[in-house]
């Protein structure tokens, strides 16, 4: 990534090593606490539905961050957990909460910062749209899939736009998912599933419904307000939301994408 963003990343995890460092700043800790309970359960049902994992399972979760996803792979039965992120102060935290598992600091888009593979499965959430260098990106794309072995499964999220992109602030770009399929299948990735991760509680990137940018504007604004209103409003549409994303077929918002490894790249 680009020496900004790793700056970006480092600052983030200095000051907090709660999930607000890796979810949406200013919403508060409560709110980003229902949103990343709604990311745990839709990772939880299609990962179990589409992956298989077991004690002897080799995965490695890029971008760990504060460590959500590491947890997540324990709970699913996975024996053989590795993490990485690319930021010093996450790395240095991860290792001290998780001695007995392997924490690599490696930028995901640098072939020479790379753990040794191959892994069963590698997820990479919430990761992806913040490398914002196109070259970068396909590196990206390209060591993830070296990293797998052939048939092996990627779990990743991706805005994948209908159309266009969009720049969210320095550190984020939304790509389409026909640009983003392409690179996959390029770098022999076959997207197999792809689901949404939110409908009500994310911003809808991936919609130019003005209802939704209004309704999403008024939760930001309330939840940003006082700690106590993101933990009501998180509460109450937390049942909507896990009923929304099971029905809609595209989602405004996040998607989480399962590919798998074919034989050649």
């Amino acid at each position: 990534m680009a020496r900004d963003e790793t700056r970006y990343w480092e600052e983030q995890h200095r000051t907090d090593d709660s999930l607000n460092a890796v979810g949406w700043a200013g919403l508060g800790r409560a709110f980003n606490g229902w949103m990343y309970a709604v990311r745990r359960r839709v990772f939880r049902r299609l990962v179990r539905a589409h992956v298989a994992i077991g004690p002897d399972s080799r995965v490695l979760d890029v971008g760990s961050g504060t460590g959500f996803y590491l947890d997540l792979w324990r709970e699913l039965g996975a024996g053989r957990i590795e993490g990485s992120d690319m930021t010093e102060n996450a790395t240095r935290r991860l290792r001290e909460a998780r001695p007995g598992t392997p924490i690599h600091r490696a930028d995901i888009s640098d072939a020479d910062q790379l753990p040794d593979g191959p892994y069963d499965v590698i997820s990479a959430m919430d990761v992806l749209f913040h490398v914002t260098d196109d070259d970068a990106y396909e590196r990206a794309i390209a060591n993830l899939s070296g990293l797998l072995r052939p048939g092996g499964s990627l779990v990743m999220s991706e805005n994948m736009l209908d159309d266009g992109r969009v720049h969210a602030g320095p550190v984020q770009v939304s790509r389409s998912e026909a640009e983003i399929t392409r690179l996959l299948r390029a770098h022999g990735l076959e997207p197999v599933v792809r689901a949404p991760m939110f409908v009500l509680l994310n911003g809808p990137v991936d919609s130019r419904s003005r209802l939704l940018h209004r309704w999403w504007w008024l939760v930001t604004h309330v939840v940003s307000y006082r700690e106590l209103l993101g933990q009501v409003v998180g509460a109450a549409l937390m049942p909507f939301e896990l009923a929304a994303v099971r029905i809609a077929r595209r989602g405004p918002s996040t998607k989480l994408l399962i590919c798998r490894r074919t034989g050649a790249a």
